[in-house]
């Protein structure tokens, strides 16, 4: 069993695959080493990169565009899909990706650059398109915001998908966007029991503050809807319903989810943690994972991915429905307004 590192979400550094050489620590020195280990601290690394926005070529994601201002994710999420890309950049998926955090300084320059161009479109800019775009990382370099500044000053509409309250902090810009249909938020909450929480999601905002911002976000004015995602059978999945209810009661307006699907290295990554946090029911877990994937912890097929696929798989659709049928209907999620666009953006008047 691994050393776990205090307030992290992965227990373990998974080799990278695009590395020819790897290095492993000897678990006599590590023995001595449990003081550093047990604490990662977290490092920035700034990047300046040449483009912002990423159009998706996914079928499951048709006409997805998103910015996002961050690699790597404090929140340790143990199950995020993005783990793997932080092999491209020579770091691990595992601790690395919650420790080694690359800001794109320069972000914000970047999106007006493309409002500017000849070649844009306006549509949707979704922020979280990867990682949380308010993770910690954002209190210290208000990224974010300044993306948020630019999609008002442009009235280019913006959608926004967090696991942090920090959200909150931008009321404000919101606000004045939504009164346009120019924005819409969804809170994405996994569980509410507090237990499962800071394992599954060590850093985040718990249940029950991401419920308490969804709500004060309506109050608001700003549309809001929740995601129940990843669903991890065995682990998650039956507080659907219940999680539905009370978004529903803060005025959620829609819902969504996938099941949990772990590719490349976040197979090994999630079977560490689950053995280490479930060892009664870890291979209770992991059965039913495979079971929505035609057998195997790792899906890449378009279409199955997200939702998986067999009884099990059904199963839980079938109840995701239920619960909105009961506690949404007659609610649906807003389509924002492409048409306010202004080329060169707000005319400014000081």
């Amino acid at each position: 069993m691994s050393t776990a590192p205090k307030g992290r979400g992965a227990g373990i550094n998974t080799p990278n695959r695009f590395s020819k050489l790897r290095v492993e620590q000897d678990e006599e020195w590590a023995d001595h080493r449990d003081d550093e280990l047990s604490d990662p601290v977290t490092q920035f690394i700034t990047e300046y990169p040449k483009s912002i926005v990423s159009d998706a070529e996914s079928p499951d994601l048709e006409g997805f565009t998103s910015v996002n201002p961050y690699r790597g994710c404090e929140h340790g999420c143990i199950y995020c899909f993005a783990r793997n890309s932080h092999e491209y950049w020579g770091f691990s998926a595992g601790l690395d990706f919650e420790t080694r955090i690359i800001v794109k300084m320069n972000a914000p320059d970047l999106l007006e650059q493309a409002f500017n161009s000849k070649k844009w479109r306006p549509r949707v800019i979704h922020l979280s398109g990867n990682t949380d775009c308010y993770q910690p990382a954002e209190k210290k370099f208000g990224l974010t915001r300044r993306l948020l500044e630019v999609c008002l000053r442009y009235r280019n509409p913006v959608a926004i998908l967090t696991k942090n309250a920090l959200v909150r902090r931008d009321l404000d810009i919101l606000q004045e966007l939504a009164q346009m249909n120019l924005a819409s938020v969804a809170l994405s909450v996994t569980t509410l029991n507090e237990t499962t929480r800071r394992a599954l999601e060590p850093r985040t905002a718990t249940g029950q503050k991401r419920l308490d911002t969804l709500g004060e976000l309506h109050r608001a004015g700003i549309p809001v809807g929740v995601m129940t995602a990843p669903l991890i059978p065995g682990l998650n999945d039956h507080e659907v319903p219940a999680i539905i209810k009370a978004a529903s009661e803060r005025g959620a307006c829609w819902a969504g989810f996938t099941i949990v699907r772990l590719n490349g290295a976040i197979g090994g990554i999630f079977t560490e943690w689950v053995r280490r946090h479930y060892p009664d029911r870890a291979d209770k877990i992991l059965n039913q994972i495979r079971a929505c994937h035609n057998g195997s912890l790792n899906d890449s097929r378009f279409y199955q991915r997200m939702r998986g696929e067999g009884v099990l798989a059904q199963t839980i659709q079938q109840m995701h429905q239920l619960a909105c049928n009961r506690f949404l209907a007659g609610r649906t999620a807003p389509q924002l307004d492409t048409t306010r666009f202004i080329k060169g953006g707000q005319l400014r008047l000081f």
